[in-house]
């Protein structure tokens, strides 16, 4: 496919811009910008249930409209309709990012080579609720009879985060007679720890990887399978051991049974593929109802970043503030920070769709880049964060920005505890923002900044919007940047050093 727009985006006038532009801000302190008029509302943006507001942002209004110009310069609108038209946007493995079609509705039209997609992942979502239907209804049971009410994930990656961050944020959406658990370290700890626990006849094994080659994976699944042998016996693998991949000769040689086969198209990245099959064991976690309505908010996101206004587009405009904070202000890491412990492990998440998808030294072309690409990205749960890292935010000499995730309503019924929330949150936010003069050893410089992104609670709806959201940022930043956020080869050396030293002279000796 071409290649316009790959060139190097440091030599276009609007980057020129706003190098300028960052140079006269250096002059105005973040907390004298937050004083004048309308900043607030000049600064807030709206979208599927989410309320971004980025007036702590060392910002202007001509600073906006220069990185608005830098986006259709970079003719990030035209990637856009690239991205949902099934073009081979991931260049260097020749393949579509087509994983918006996960949540279409029937009647959408999304086509990769030709082919529209659409029939076929609305016949396999079929065939994944009527799975969990039938492990809910005890129609499909383990090789013992017993019903299968214990759950356990089996991937890594993309094939883990996924489905265990949104069934640790949806805990209030749970059914009642499901329980997950998640398994995917290679040192077979988490997996020694569970089968101390489960009992085998009602336990459930999902092995998720799209190449059934993945050592981590393969690892714990094979443990999972003599563990299930030894209990049951070997029929037990054709009824309690389900698989996501689309290596049908691997699963044949394990042992799958044809009907516990889910699939997973190679369009779809490991980390955007939460939306498959992948995400089964959430499916059965939390049931299909929830299941689908977590695809609508994603939906919901994903048109509204195709038809709005770059100048109101909700990623589009996350997206180039990352740009500034990264390229025009020095930031050197994104800090996530969740005010509700159900979003506690949302930072891993976005670790790998970030520094995976950002983390690259060459430009779609093949060039190297002449400017930063990606940040490093750490996190937790807000409040635990304040008695934690925070100190080093709010009096350390590194440069950051930070982002707050903040629910109006955490689901407990307790007026005093959401005010208290949301205040402990704003007043984070603030002191990073203006800082105090209080002495040698009590004073924090401020002029850090952040953005605060609010929403009603935390539902599948809003997750599935929420998380959309943070997919179409990092492709959004990536254009702009010129470099592929589909691929991850930086991955691979390790992965190839690793089987090399899998050997019996392999020395680790203390």
């Amino acid at each position: 496919m071409s290649t316009t727009g790959d060139h190097n985006p440091t030599q276009s006038q609007s980057w020129l811009n706003l190098q300028a532009h960052a140079e006269r801000l250096a002059k105005t302190p973040l907390k004298d910008l937050l004083t004048r008029t309308g900043r607030h509302e000049e600064c807030t943006a709206r979208a599927c249930g989410l309320v971004m507001d980025y007036s702590r942002q060392h910002l202007d209004k001509d600073t906006l409209n220069a990185l608005l110009s830098l986006a259709e310069e970079r003719q990030l609108e035209s990637w856009r309709e690239k991205l949902f038209a099934g073009e081979a946007l991931n260049n260097t493995e020749d393949r579509a990012a087509m994983h918006m079609a996960l949540r279409a509705t029937p009647d959408d039209d999304y086509r990769v080579n030709g082919e529209n997609v659409v029939p076929a992942v609305h016949a396999e979502l079929e065939r994944i609720a009527q799975f969990v239907d039938a492990i809910h209804e005890g129609k499909h049971t383990g090789s013992s009879g017993k019903p299968l009410r214990q759950v356990v994930n089996i991937g890594i990656g993309g094939s883990d985060l996924g489905p265990a961050v949104a069934y640790q944020a949806l805990h209030d959406f749970r059914h009642r007679q499901m329980h997950c658990h998640f398994v995917s370290a290679i040192d077979g700890q988490e997996l020694h720890d569970l089968t101390h626990t489960l009992d085998p006849a009602e336990t459930l094994f999902i092995v998720c990887s799209k190449t059934f080659t993945t050592a981590e994976t393969l690892a714990n699944a094979q443990r999972a399978r003599t563990w299930l042998t030894t209990e049951l016996g070997e029929e037990a693998v054709a009824r309690q051991m389900a698989a996501v991949s689309g290596n049908d000769k691997a699963m044949d040689q394990f042992g799958i049974a044809p009907e516990l086969r889910f699939s997973i198209r190679d369009w779809v990245g490991g980390r955007y593929s939460l939306w498959s099959a992948v995400g089964l064991a959430l499916a059965l976690g939390i049931g299909m109802e929830h299941f689908r309505a977590l695809l609508k908010g994603a939906r919901a996101m994903d048109r509204h970043f195709r038809a709005t206004p770059l100048n109101q587009n909700l990623p589009v405009l996350a997206a180039l503030i990352d740009i500034w904070n990264i390229n025009f202000q020095d930031s050197h890491s994104l800090v996530v920070l969740p005010y509700t412990q159900r979003l506690a492990r949302l930072p891993d998440y976005l670790q790998q769709l970030f520094m995976e998808s950002l983390g690259k030294a060459t430009t779609r072309d093949g060039r190297p880049v002449s400017h930063r690409t990606g940040t490093m990205l750490f996190g937790g749960a807000g409040s635990n964060a304040q008695h934690a890292f925070m100190q080093l935010l709010h009096q350390g000499s590194e440069t950051f920005a930070a982002e707050f995730l903040v629910p109006v309503d955490l689901g407990l019924d307790d007026a005093e505890l959401n005010a208290m929330n949301q205040a402990s949150a704003l007043a984070q936010a603030e002191a990073l923002a203006v800082g105090c003069d209080a002495g040698p050893h009590r004073s924090q410089p401020g002029n850090h900044p952040s953005t605060v992104i609010a929403f009603e609670s935390v539902t599948p709806t809003m997750l599935g919007s929420l998380l959309a959201f943070y997919e179409h940022r990092v492709f959004s930043a990536a254009m702009i940047w010129g470099i592929n956020p589909f691929d991850q080869f930086g991955v691979e050396l390790g992965k190839k050093l690793a089987r090399e030293m899998n050997a019996p002279d392999a020395d680790l000796s203390v």
